[in-house]
């Protein structure tokens, strides 16, 4: 992902690798200290897998009101705007699908096989519908929450991204230097871009080497984010599953494409749409075309299609 006269830092995060890249050099250590400042909110707010994150008070309150913080009502605001704009299809109160299904502690563990919690380990068997986004009670003006029906809170679909969409902001806001945050292949970039722009290398896992099969663009502003089926998997009784959950079935999504990829005015726009696209499956096509989103979209034998103007996979240009 380096892109001529930038510097680089590399790290791990949210389980996950992170890249920050800046324009100026001697801003890398400063962005890094906003960029650590601002995950370790981010992950003490809306962690899963942290028995004292605000996220776990909040699943384990049996839909008594909850006093949150501010950073933690906007994780929560943000997630609930997507199932707004995606009419459900991307649903914050996967919670108790995920459990369901054996994704009860870090990705790493899991994909390890290690046991979880006594009682916790996921069968792939009968799961049925979640509670649905209208049962996330969000009073923003006073800090409170309140989940109804049983609803289990997971802002996997939207915080990451949200948070990479935060550092560029304040980093770009506090240092001046044009920048990208990119958390496990979810990208924000910010300031002034270098004179090429940021070239990003699409692939089916963002961790891949550059001669892994994919296509290389390069972005100037906004966020471009990446959904797949084929990285976040592991078996679930004799199922092999992914972590996109259908919130209609409460299983993982059954879709045609493999892998979505989104440029948009924003990383959390970006990865609401990618991953409502896997949700949707092939009526996303006229979805991202009314959009306006440029997206491509990678079949499960390989075949790419593509939306608004995203460059061809032989086509150098710009999205």
């Amino acid at each position: 992902m380096t892109t001529a006269a930038v510097a680089e830092d590399t790290f791990e995060v949210f389980g996950t690798t992170a890249v920050l890249l800046v324009t100026v050099a001697e801003a890398l250590g400063p962005a890094r200290a906003l960029a650590d400042r601002e995950l370790a909110a981010v992950d003490l707010a809306c962690s899963r897998f942290r028995p004292d994150s605000e996220l776990t008070a909040l699943n384990q309150a049996g839909g008594a009101p909850q006093t949150v913080s501010g950073l933690f009502a906007d994780l929560i605001a943000a997630a609930l705007r997507a199932a707004r704009l995606t009419e459900g299809d991307v649903d914050p109160t996967c919670g108790r699908a995920l459990v369901g299904l054996g994704y009860d502690r870090d990705f790493a563990q899991v994909k390890a096989g290690n046991a979880g919690p006594p009682g916790a380990p996921g069968t792939a068997g009968p799961a049925g519908p979640v509670a649905g986004w209208r049962s996330v009670e969000l009073d923003q003006a006073i800090l409170r929450v309140r989940l109804l029906g049983g609803a289990q809170l997971d802002l996997g679909a939207t915080a990451k991204a949200w948070a990479a969409d935060r550092c560029a902001e304040l980093i770009a806001g506090q240092l001046g230097c044009g920048l990208l945050v990119s958390l496990g292949g979810d990208i924000a970039v910010a300031g002034p871009p270098p004179a090429d722009g940021w070239r990003v290398r699409v692939t089916d896992d963002h961790a891949a080497g550059p001669d892994a099969p994919g296509q290389t663009v390069t972005i100037a502003e906004g966020g471009l984010a990446t959904s797949s089926t084929t990285v976040r998997t592991w078996t679930a009784g004799e199922q092999q599953v992914h972590h996109i959950i259908d919130p209609a079935t409460g299983q993982s999504a059954r879709s045609c494409w493999r892998t979505v990829s989104v440029a948009a005015g924003s990383c959390v726009d970006a990865n609401t749409a990618s991953t409502a696209a896997i949700i949707r499956g092939e009526a996303a096509l006229g979805w991202l075309r009314d959009s306006g989103l440029p997206t491509r979209l990678v079949r499960l034998d390989g075949t790419v299609a593509t939306t608004a103007g995203w460059p061809r996979d032989d086509d150098s240009a710009a999205t």
